[in-house]
């Protein structure tokens, strides 16, 4: 594959993932077309969108204040971790890779 086609590949992936956000921070705003304080329905959209993506990336995606979110979370009293499950795994199998190569690192004498 020539490296122009992987850029374009690249590209285009990108391209997709930022109208599936567009269209998602469209569909929120579009629950409240008042648009002066927040819907019901516009925080329980964003309350599940925390508990699957994480409340940061729900900050990003749909414009929101970090806090707001917290806040609306709290209220429901629901708990919803930093990081989607997967971070913390690829975390764990990354400082795995690093205590490798400092024992590799050591034994050589580097």
């Amino acid at each position: 594959m020539d490296k122009l086609d992987k850029l374009s590949t690249k590209e285009l992936i990108r391209l997709y993932i930022e109208v599936e956000n567009r269209k998602q921070l469209f569909y929120f705003n579009s629950l409240n077309p008042d648009g002066r304080e927040y819907s019901p329905e516009q925080k329980e959209y964003a309350i599940e969108k925390a508990k699957s993506i994480g409340v940061r990336a729900t900050s990003r995606l749909l414009n929101l204040p970090r806090r707001t979110i917290q806040r609306w979370l709290r209220e429901k009293g629901v708990t919803v971790k930093r990081c989607p499950n997967w971070v913390y795994d690829w975390a764990y199998w990354r400082r795995k890779r690093r205590e490798k190569w400092e024992r590799i690192k050591a034994y050589r004498g580097y």
